[in-house]
């Protein structure tokens, strides 16, 4: 009978390990890896921080006649300077920079596309 109730105790451990192990793989995955990256050009038509329980930096870039074509993004906050140009650009064209990734976290934004640099364009 103690044999038994080891085995499953090692069965229950090993599974509960394999579980937590899987999730920091799956987290350590979305947080480390990237999809894609690339540059977009377009009006800046809104930028705000939103958000009930998670404020997070959400805007859109406008690349077609009267806001046709909208690229929504989300900008970390740990991209000051980043956040500070697009608040300076609202309304104007911009060069952005970004990276998409697989993902996100309800803490990082809406979008799986963040804005990395911010150029103001002509």
């Amino acid at each position: 009978m103690t044999n038994n109730m080891t085995l499953i105790q090692k069965v229950l451990i090993y599974g509960i390990l394999a579980i937590v192990l899987a999730g920091a793989s799956y987290i350590s995955f979305l947080y480390y890896a990237s999809f894609s990256d690339g540059m977009r050009t377009g009006e800046l038509i809104k930028f705000r921080h939103e958000g009930y329980f998670f404020k997070t930096w959400e805007g859109q870039l406008s690349q077609g006649l009267s806001g046709s074509q909208k690229f929504a993004f989300s900008v970390m906050d740990n991209e000051p300077e980043v956040i500070e140009q697009l608040k300076n650009n609202q309304g104007k064209f911009v060069r952005i920079e970004y990276i998409e990734r697989y993902d996100t976290f309800l803490w990082w934004g809406d979008s799986n596309y963040y804005i990395t640099k911010v150029q103001p364009e002509k």
